[in-house]
């Protein structure tokens, strides 16, 4: 039965100095690469090494700070013999040339360091984030797996639909822009989109292996589990020692495949990196998203997240033609569903009844009506009695009931007599 209710900068901590300028700076480091430095010098300051946070083929990330409380990310890329820091001029050309978006990571400056050994190296002073998508997933699927008293087991676990339209929206801005600038980012994945606390937005890192569309200059592009069909074929070619031409290379939509892998990770709780290999999926990837949004282990905070499937399936479409642009996926419908008020009203819901899940009209959002579907009729007739006449922001709640099989359908003005 239904309820029916409706209602009458980090920049700032950190100056950004001149990102041309090349200063020198000094750490004791052991022969080791396996040991982190302790300190950079950097632009005239001591900043002290706290952390190491990553660490790739090419560079590892490290939190650094101040005796200003101050704090960063230093990117250190490995000393070059083959050609010359080749990874660090990309990344650095690359970040210089995009600055500015609120969605991509700012790069303070950049400098060379030196080691008590007489290595230098090149480093990039970077805006310092938090969480990264990837961690996300962890936490997710740890929770998961706990399962709860009541279903007797573990069960897979995404996140809350918010968190995950605040994302694609959050990475979509970043790649709109992106790409209106003629850059691939072509290596997304979840440990490449981070938490900012202070700005309250998900940024886009790491663009070591970014390129110009139409000019792509590296053989090899993104990470397994988040590879465009088009970017294995290329990759494939380029491993057999092949040439591939100009009009052979990937466009900037293997970046909007790997999002959508992203997004149907974090709804699902599912890590998809087997699944994305299978036979199965490379004969009808469309019928497996189908089959991730109807499983029954996965909750569903409201109806319309059948937008969401919709948008991953265009994305997750073998031809890249197909896939639009990140410019037209912001217009996609899922992105006018306000899950952020969706899921303080579940809560509040939640408080006379176990709820299925809850729906705002995005077409008549003038009225304040909310649907409330509760698991059965005895929890649905309690909520109408506490809610109706309850005072929410000024208004009175008026609560009645709403045929189940009309919500179902989505027909949702219908007059109840």
């Amino acid at each position: 039965m239904m309820a029916h209710c409706s209602s009458s900068d980090p920049s700032g901590k950190i100056p950004r100095p001149d990102s041309s300028a090349v200063l020198m700076a000094g750490s004791p480091r052991s022969v080791d690469q396996a040991m982190r430095p302790v300190l950079f010098e950097i632009f005239g300051e001591i900043w002290n090494v706290q952390a190491r946070l990553g660490q790739g083929v090419s560079a590892s990330v490290y939190r650094v700070s101040s005796g200003r409380t101050s704090t960063a990310a230093v990117k250190e890329f490995l000393a070059d013999t083959q050609g010359g820091d080749y990874g660090y001029h990309k990344e650095r050309s690359v970040l210089e040339d995009i600055q500015g978006h609120k969605n991509i990571v700012t790069l303070y400056g950049v400098f060379t360091n030196h080691s008590h050994v007489g290595v230098a190296t090149r480093c990039l002073l970077l805006e310092l984030l938090d969480v990264s998508v990837s961690e996300l997933l962890v936490r997710a699927s740890t929770q998961g797996q706990a399962g709860s008293p009541q279903s007797g087991g573990a069960q897979q676990q995404g996140h809350s639909m918010w968190l995950v339209q605040h994302c694609a929206r959050d990475i979509l801005e970043a790649l709109a822009f992106l790409h209106r600038e003629g850059y691939v980012h072509a290596d997304l994945k979840p440990r490449n989109v981070l938490w900012s606390a202070d700005d309250e937005c998900f940024k886009l890192i790491d663009f070591g292996l970014g390129f110009k569309e139409g000019n792509q200059d590296v053989k090899y592009i993104q990470t397994d589990g988040y590879r465009a069909p088009e970017a294995e074929r290329q990759n494939s070619l380029s491993q057999a020692g092949l040439e591939v031409e100009g009009n052979s290379c990937c466009s900037a939509a293997v970046d909007l495949w790997s999002l959508g892998i992203i997004l149907l990770e974090m709804y699902s709780g599912i890590k998809l990196k087997d699944t994305v290999r299978s036979p199965e999926w490379k004969d009808n990837s469309a019928a497996i998203v189908d089959h991730i949004f109807a499983s029954n282990s996965v909750v569903c905070p409201a109806i319309p997240v059948y937008h969401l499937r919709d948008l991953i399936k265009s994305m997750l479409h073998n031809d890249p033609k197909h896939r639009g642009t990140a410019e037209t996926a912001l217009l996609s419908p899922f992105f006018s569903i306000p899950f952020d008020i969706l899921e303080d009203m579940k809560e509040e819901c939640q408080k006379y009844g176990s709820v299925v899940s809850l729906l705002i009209p995005k077409e008549n959002p003038g009225k304040g009506q909310v649907f409330v579907e509760y698991a059965n009729a005895g929890d649905s007739k309690e909520a109408q009695r506490l809610l109706m006449g309850r005072t929410f922001d000024g208004k009175f709640v008026v609560a009645t009931f709403y045929p189940l099989s009309a919500y179902k359908r989505g027909y949702l003005y219908q007059t109840v007599q």
